[in-house]
């Protein structure tokens, strides 16, 4: 029997891997062969952690995954690994897939896999399509998409420190910049000690 390698992903430094860590460990895999790529995109096909996990691999050996989104997105490129994989001999098994554990290299495992790999790629270009219809009715609205703030000027800066100084409530005149109270007294200190 074969080794087992495991691979771990978030896609911000923010997240965290505890829970995909703990179920790697529960599978039989070792803490020294675990790999674990941080503030990654599953959408790049080049991943340094996951990229040292298939260079593990060998004739035998299979690699571990918690959920099938660890691996990537589209439909086409998870199975075109799947086989790759099967070329060299090694497995893939998906911890959290349709309920239970999915192995690659049994028939029924290879044909789950492919459902769930079909359904999870439909499932994202929902949520794209979803997320574009949003984005176009708030804009044909005239509505606020989010996003990184546009910046703010120091006479801006100024006239809300003015309000400040009036008794206007921080929290009132941070809003209406739409900025948090705190960057409002950042940007403030900031700008009287430019001077």
């Amino acid at each position: 029997m074969g080794k087992l390698i495991g691979y771990a992903r978030v896609s911000t430094n923010q997240q965290v891997t505890d829970r995909q860590l703990a179920d790697l460990l529960a599978a039989g895999v070792r803490r020294d062969d675990i790999y674990v790529d941080r503030g990654v995109s599953g959408a790049r096909a080049s991943r340094p952690e996951f990229d040292r996990a298939l260079d593990a691999l060998h004739d035998g050996d299979t690699l571990v995954i918690t959920t099938l989104d660890r691996l990537g997105r589209s439909t086409q490129n998870m199975l075109a690994f799947a086989e790759k994989l099967g070329d060299r001999g090694a497995g893939l098994r998906v911890l959290n897939l349709g309920g239970g554990d999915v192995d690659t290299r049994t028939p029924m495992g290879a044909m789950v896999f492919t459902v769930m790999s079909a359904l999870a790629q439909m499932e994202l270009d929902i949520k794209r399509e979803r997320i574009g219809d949003s984005v176009t009715k708030r804009r044909a609205a005239g509505k606020d998409l989010g996003g990184r703030r546009l910046k703010f000027t120091d006479s801006q800066i100024r006239g809300a420190a003015h309000l400040l100084e009036q008794n206007e409530p921080a929290a009132q005149v941070a809003k209406e910049l739409g900025m948090s109270r705190a960057t409002l007294y950042r940007r403030i200190r900031a700008l009287s000690g430019s001077r």
